[in-house]
């Protein structure tokens, strides 16, 4: 059975419990910037986060900004408790690796 769409009030509490994370053009998104050094150390760890997840997210790495856009295709591209998990874990990976959320 695919994951189901979070409501829209699921989803307004998900997002009170993600600073810096948003909802853009259906997906949820956000963006970090770090010193560049730090940022392939990052990008390792959320792949590493997605892999064990088994939930990717799209990245874009752009100098020192790690741009980050979650949905769940099997849930026909909505938003789910796995993206939201999955930003949470992120989120706590941003912060061990000195990236902060540009928003």
């Amino acid at each position: 059975m695919p994951p189901t769409p979070l409501t829209e009030a699921d989803l307004e509490a998900a997002l009170g419990r993600l600073p810096g994370w948003t909802v853009k053009e259906g997906e949820l998104t956000a963006s970090y910037r770090a010193d560049r050094a730090r940022v392939p150390a990052f990008y390792a760890a959320v792949a590493t986060a997605e892999d064990e997840a088994d939930h990717h997210a799209r990245i874009t790495v752009l100098y020192g900004t790690v741009d980050l856009a979650l949905t769940t295709h099997s849930a026909g591209g909505a938003i789910t408790e796995k993206d939201t998990a999955l930003a949470a874990r992120i989120s706590a990976l941003a912060a061990t690796h000195h990236a902060e959320p540009t928003d």
